[in-house]
């Protein structure tokens, strides 16, 4: 290993600093975000004990680390890293492991994560702008600086044995863990080096591997998290339990911006088992020493509501709302030439059409849930939030506490799909708390709670228009989006001249060569709550434009296929992977048969996350109008690969919960009130029904792109576009639903 070890230069100590660990050991902070942070005084711990409640607590003693990520290495040869990132399915915990024992050269059982605490200064992730889980961007953001951060450990271990060895580092290797002398008889421990490693120098420069090289990267691994998630070792928020803990069920006004008219807490009361009655401005909640009675104490509350302002609202109001909204000039999100002129033009043809995807709710398995134990002095939270720095804050504004006295005690989640970037679960859990006044409150949402009180996809209108030459080729493009901004809410400075960059995004960035493009955006606020729903924009963005697309090359009589290779010359990685689910899935091939049913085949590109993706989805059709889908072939390419097991997993289910929406998805309102309610009004794919799946992964050797959200967007379009390759009809409204009953 020929690695430089004369001191870093200052600029390179910003971003990262060696030192020893409380009780001996090996502690290695650095930027994995690459900020600038300004560094704390010599006399000051870092932020990260200033908050005291994580797991690594006791791990970070060496003062000056401004970091916003540590290694420790212990005595044991334990590795740990204080990860800034959570874990809610999608790999996380398995695929960043597997980037740090890369590079460092360890035994990957030997490594391990601990969640760091919430710290928004210390952990903030400038790209989210916050300590934000999200966007598909864990793993694509810690590719280099943790690859980084792994060799250089490694270099200090290896010059800490050198040393003791009187040898020439460039002659000791790191073998699974173990850094082997010349002679190849000797060797030791990460942990027998690991106090003299960390009085070393940081090496001024490292050379990472290349991808040839990779023993891990690349090549299939188990779910790290797989074995404590089967056995019930894994602690999820549902699964806190805190001494004389109070289990709380909850009724929240129907209708937004509702407030609570009464309750009757006598009749609550009597029911045995009933400790307390909470009633707040829009809620009321029960108290209990187990979910039963505080549930049977609720209805026994019998709560009655003021609707407010909202009580007329319903999904027609909404739309003919957003409807009149649309006919308005949004703020320009991409344009090329003059695609209004063009579309004017006499010749060619002109197609227009009218898109909608409607309200959806998250439906994750685990249910919205929060424990609080607030004392006079502090206050412990108990939950599984892809923003533990937000809830922290929340629950500080709410108790009057200094932030640093309310400790997150992060959980596994129970799924998040963005429903975690909120924190109203939180907020209601210390108010019942805070008004409890006594012991710790567990709160539970019940489905009913989580699907009507949700914070939904929101609803987009599209209006789209093209101009054809006389070859069926498209020459000029027009798409209006009209929805609402979950980043003027979330993330303010991220919207720019009026446009919502993930509203946009998948709609103006299309890979397709046309001449005349424009793309503009009018936001428009519904009366209910709009959050991120495994992406936002992407998940109706890929839906419209890929079902554009392919009423083009029908109304050019293209082949959708050939139509968008011709479309595709100048992004050859788009043009890979729909090659490829092309050529898997048979295209140009007939569909297989099927007695009573008409048959179709559809196909979807798109890129989003960072990385590429196309579908081909096989479907059928049945005489009263019902859809199946039988098999989905996706080739995906996200640049280099980390684990192949879980890219392939996160795009099954994706590609299940884009099919789940598309034929079924959607919250509607009448007078003011949600009217789904559980999984009997509100469908979720079974497994019974869900078709085959087929991923091909193409390792392009690029950086990472995300995972966690790309599958979702394109199986919508793919099944509308071989619905109309069966039926004849045109779908540009989801959900599917009873729409083909007539066709």
């Amino acid at each position: 290993m020929d690695m430089k070890t004369t001191p870093a230069s200052p600029e390179r100590r910003r971003f990262m600093q060696l030192s020893a660990a409380a009780g001996g050991g090996l502690l290695f902070g650095f930027a994995l975000f690459g900020c600038q942070k300004k560094e704390e005084p010599r006399d000051k711990p870092p932020a990260e004990r200033a908050v005291g409640q994580a797991t690594s607590a006791n791990n970070a003693q060496a003062p000056g680390l401004a970091r916003d990520a540590f290694i420790r290495i212990d005595r044991d040869g334990q590795v740990t890293f204080i990860c800034p990132k959570v874990e809610m399915g999608q790999g996380t915990f398995t695929a960043i492991p597997m980037l740090l024992a890369e590079e460092l050269g360890a035994d990957l059982s030997k490594v391990k994560l601990e969640q760091a605490p919430a710290n928004n200064a210390l952990y903030a992730d400038p790209l989210l702008g916050g300590q934000v889980t999200g966007g598909s961007t864990s793993v694509r953001g810690a590719w280099k600086p943790l690859r980084q951060a792994g060799a250089t450990v490694r270099a200090v271990l290896v010059t800490a044995a050198a040393q003791q060895w009187k040898v020439d580092p460039g002659l000791v290797k790191v073998v699974d863990g173990r850094i082997v002398h010349p002679d190849g008889k000797q060797s030791l421990g990460f942990g027998d080096v690991a106090d003299a490693a960390a009085r070393l120098p940081l090496p001024d420069k490292v050379e990472l591997k290349k991808p040839d090289g990779f023993t891990l990267i690349g090549k299939p691994h188990h779910r790290l998290d797989s074995a404590i998630k089967c056995n019930g070792q894994a602690l999820f928020g549902l699964d806190a339990r805190l001494p004389n803990m109070g289990i709380a069920a909850v009724a929240i006004s129907p209708v937004t911006g509702g407030t609570l008219a009464s309750a009757d807490e006598q009749k609550a009361m009597a029911i045995k088992g009933v400790r307390q009655v909470v009633k707040l401005d829009n809620a009321v909640a029960v108290i209990g020493d187990h979910f039963w009675a505080a549930r049977q104490g609720l209805e026994a509350a019998a709560p009655a509501w003021n609707d407010g302002p909202n009580a007329s609202v319903s999904s027609a109001s909404i739309l003919a709302d957003m409807m009149k909204a649309s006919q308005q000039a949004g703020a320009v999100a991409a344009n090329k030439g003059d695609a209004a002129k063009r579309l004017a033009d006499k010749g060619g043809r002109r197609i227009d059409a009218v898109y909608e995807v409607p309200f959806l709710a998250h439906a994750t398995m685990e249910p919205m849930n929060c424990t609080v134990d607030l004392k006079p002095d502090g206050c412990d939270i108990y939950c599984g939030t892809q923003v533990p720095a937000l809830a922290q804050a929340a629950a500080a504004k709410i108790t009057g506490l200094a932030q640093d006295k309310v400790r997150v005690h992060n959980h596994y989640l129970g799924g998040g799909f963005g429903r975690r970037l909120e924190v109203d679960y939180v907020v209601q859990a210390v108010a019942i708390a805070k008004a409890a006044g006594k012991g710790p409150v567990k709160l539970v949402w019940t489905r009913e709670n989580d699907i009507q009180h949700d914070m939904y996809r929101p609803y987009y209108l599209d209006h789209m228009s093209a101009k054809l030459d006389d070859k069926g080729m498209p020459v000029a493009w027009f798409h209006r989006i009209t929805g609402s901004s979950i980043m003027a809410r979330f993330a303010p400075p991220a919207v720019k001249n009026g446009v919502d960059p993930d509203a946009v995004e998948a709609a103006a960035d299309i890979q397709y060569a046309i001449p005349d493009f424009h793309v503009e955006y009018v936001r428009h606020e519904p009366p209910i709550a709009t959050a991120f729903w495994r992406g936002v924009g992407p998940t109706h963005n890929v839906f419209v434009v890929e079902s554009f697309i392919d009423e083009l090359a029908a109304a050019g009589r293209h082949d959708p296929v050939e139509f968008r290779r011709a479309l595709l010359n100048d992004s050859p990685r788009k043009l890979g992977v729909l090659n490829l689910a092309a050529e898997k899935a048979g295209w140009g091939k007939p569909v297989a048969r099927m007695a009573g049913r008409r048959m179709g085949r559809g196909v979807s590109c798109q890129f989003a996350f960072g990385s590429y993706l196309a579908q081909v989805a096989d479907v059928s059709v049945g005489p009263d109008g019902d859809v199946k889908v039988h098999r989905v072939v996706c080739a995906v390419d996200c640049g280099q690969t980390v684990n192949p097991d879980t890219i392939a997993a996160q795009m099954e289910g994706g590609i299940i919960f884009g099919i789940t929406a598309a034929l079924w998805g959607e919250i509607t309102l009448d007078k003011g009130r949600v009217q789904q309610s559980n999984f009997g009004d509100y469908r979720i794919m079974r497994m019974s029904e869900a078709p085959q799946i087929e991923v091909y992964i193409v390792n392009s050797k690029d950086d990472p792109g995300g995972i966690g959200e790309p599958g979702t967007s394109g199986s919508m379009p793919a099944l509308a576009n071989a619905v109309f390759a069966a039926t004849g009809k045109r779908i540009r409204k989801l959900p599917i639903g009873d729409q083909l009953k007539k066709a």
